[in-house]
């Protein structure tokens, strides 16, 4: 009995401990969260005193309408969800589809091209190859720069790989005696399957375009048809910091009234909200997706 009521009261004080571990875990968590939203929701003034924690201390959207005041901020939002959108729904695919071959068992030269796509992940071209081949194809001032360069992710094969070679053999082989051809396993059979992974995999790479502003800088500065929000914001930033020595009375005017401070954590917020709201929906296959397929029985 003594022993029993030692051991209930050792299960409470470690589901405590766990507790104020998780709370103090979610605090570490969202604290900087909050304390970017409240800057940003803050007078830039008053921020300059320093003490905003996760309130701010007198509320206002001059930053946020600062931000929006600048021309072509529009038109980066519209071009980045549209690269996000066609270049997550293509990697995914050219990973996917690259991943099933090296999976299958009968592709006799599967070791040999594992071994040439892992060289691609220590090696590259470099800066100035890689501009000269965009060059070269003609892919300067054009939306698919975005797109086709990063089109193939050798990481995100060999962790989809990794996932695939985890399935059962046998369904393969069991769809093929049923008249399926290589295809029909593929798309029927394999990447039902293969959802975990496959919406880790279409997180990271949306992420990665969303995020991506220096691509923007190096091909289509010049073109404002083609510009992105990253890229926009970077601008927005820099003529907030460079404003008060800056001609330009529309730069004058939208940074007037705000600081770099203020500017930098309201276009923290414009960055994340959009990822923010897509995450939801793909966290429950984020841990499943990564750690299945490392798993052999």
């Amino acid at each position: 009995m003594q022993v029993l009521l030692r051991r209930n009261y050792f299960d409470i004080v470690f589901d405590l401990f766990l507790y104020i571990l998780m709370i103090l875990a979610a605090i570490a968590t969202l604290y900087p969260f909050l304390n970017v939203l409240a800057i940003s929701l803050n007078d830039s003034v008053d921020t300059v005193r320093g003490g905003i924690h996760i309130w701010p201390r007198a509320f206002t959207l001059q930053n946020y309408q600062s931000i929006f005041r600048f021309p072509g901020l529009i038109r980066g939002f519209e071009n980045s969800v549209l690269r996000t959108v066609i270049g997550s729904i293509l990697g995914v695919g050219s990973a996917s589809m690259v991943a099933f071959v090296l999976s299958r068992r009968d592709f006799q030269a599967r070791k040999p091209v594992s071994m040439l796509f892992a060289l691609t992940l220590y090696f590259s071209g470099g800066l100035i190859p890689s501009y000269m081949l965009m060059r070269d194809l003609h892919m300067i001032n054009t939306f698919w720069v975005y797109i086709i360069p990063g089109i193939l992710g050798v990481w995100n094969v060999f962790i989809i790989r990794s996932y695939m070679d985890g399935l059962p053999y046998a369904l393969q082989e069991s769809a093929k005696i049923d008249g399926a051809n290589d295809f029909t396993i593929y798309w029927k059979v394999i990447l039902p399957l293969c959802q975990p992974v496959l919406a880790t995999i279409a997180l990271f790479i949306a992420v990665g375009h969303w995020n991506s502003w220096f691509d923007t800088f190096l091909y289509n500065s010049s073109n404002e048809k083609l510009t992105t929000l990253q890229y926009e914001l970077m601008k927005v930033l820099q003529s907030t910091q460079s404003g008060n020595e800056s001609h330009d009375p529309n730069v004058m005017q939208n940074v007037a009234k705000v600081s770099p401070e203020s500017i930098k954590m309201a276009i923290t917020m414009v960055v994340s909200v959009p990822i923010l709201l897509v995450y939801p929906f793909l966290q429950k296959y984020f841990v499943k997706g990564i750690t299945l397929g490392a798993v052999k029985s």
